[in-house]
């Protein structure tokens, strides 16, 4: 499979995101101009490293490449372990020239990318993402950050890696739970932004969820470029870049209730969030019912959580998700604004949403479960 590279045009902070089978196995010459001294510092956790971690240090060939092994999950993506993590680069002595390497899923990139953003006031950093969020979405962008109590990815910096590279052969190694949370984040794309996409996926997604890797590249591909275009037009989202939020109102409040724990995986919030909007959207008259209605067939048709009722264990009422959501980034002036939608591939950002409504919503999805 031949290598594809995406072009993120942000001026002296321009990079590359390379797309292909088989990029681990030559991180080394990927890395290497980027290098003043053959070393890097890697910020990685326990199960990407017990299946992957070798192979990027073969890849690596003659670069010297210390690794930092946290816990997996989203509870790394605190204080305690960015602490720990920005204190483990400091005793490894990575210089202001230096490059960390983020390796692993979302929550590596956010922290290690943060970390990066704060030591020594910046150094540059790597993405080497192994999950197909990451590879579509967290991994771009040089959004970094953790989480704190009062909410998810509160605390954090915009800092652009210097490359990322997005081995697809990685993408096997993830269980299909993993993987499917990951094309929630795909699905997105088509929503917010490409009708033709969404169709291309409707047609494509089988396939791609069981295997084929053209396919997967290809996806991935598209993610990527239509990310990379809305960030080089609005990099530190004041407005544009909002659109790549679809779904996520809805579905950061519901990590929140469900202790930004396995039972609920950021792409599933993502994806349950993202047809919660469309239906918002249509009970407001913006688009027709059949819009909701093709969402949730398609996720459906893919094996995905589509519904609250979809989410083991315990939820808050209405008003209890309606003040998590009140914590979301997206707040200004008090207002929530949602990325709604006209139809498929047609979203845009508002705060003229009747709250009453939005309850009413999740009052009667909650009541189904």
């Amino acid at each position: 499979m031949s290598m594809q590279a995406v072009n993120v045009d942000l001026g002296a902070r321009a990079y590359q995101v390379r797309i292909g089978d088989g990029l681990l196995a030559r991180a080394g010459a990927e890395i290497a101009p980027l290098l003043r001294r053959p070393r890097v510092a890697i910020v990685t956790e326990e199960r990407v490293a017990a299946l992957h971690l070798d192979a990027l240090r073969a890849g690596l060939g003659e670069i010297e490449a210390p690794a930092l092994i946290l816990p997996p999950g989203e509870a790394t993506k605190g204080w305690p372990q960015f602490t720990r993590t920005v204190d483990w680069l400091l005793e490894q002595k990575v210089e202001r020239g230096g490059i960390v390497v983020a390796f692993g899923g979302g929550v590596i990139g956010d922290l290690a990318g943060f970390a990066a953003a704060v030591l020594r006031r910046g150094v540059r950093f790597v993405q080497i993402p192994t999950t197909l969020l990451a590879q579509v979405d967290s991994s771009v962008g040089g959004k970094t950050g953790i989480n704190s109590v009062h909410g998810k990815n509160l605390i954090g910096a915009f800092h652009q890696p210097s490359l990322v590279l997005a081995d697809i052969g990685i993408l096997g190694t993830l269980d299909p739970r993993d993987f499917l949370a990951g094309y929630g984040e795909v699905v997105k794309y088509g929503l917010l932004g490409s009708a033709e996409f969404f169709d291309w996926l409707e047609v494509n997604g089988p396939a791609l969820a069981a295997g084929d890797m053209a396919l997967r590249a290809e996806a991935v591909a598209r993610s990527v470029k239509m990310k990379a275009d809305i960030v080089v037009r609005d990099e530190t989202e004041q407005g544009d870049r909002a659109l790549l939020n679809l779904g996520h109102t809805f579905g950061h409040a519901l990590e929140a209730a469900t202790g930004y724990s396995d039972r609920l995986l950021h792409g599933e919030g993502v994806a349950i969030g993202c047809a919660l909007a469309f239906e918002l959207s249509a009970r407001m008259g913006l688009c027709a019912q059949e819009a909701p209605s093709r969402v949730r067939a398609h996720l459906r048709a893919m094996g995905m959580r589509v519904d609250l009722r979809d989410i083991p264990g315990d939820l808050p009422g209405p008003e209890g998700l309606m003040d998590l959501m009140a914590q979301d980034k997206k707040v200004q002036d008090g207002r929530l604004r949602f990325i709604l939608a006209r139809g498929i591939g047609a979203s845009f950002v508002t705060d003229a949403v009747d709250p009453q409504l939005v309850k009413s919503l999740l009052a009667e999805a909650l009541s189904m479960r």
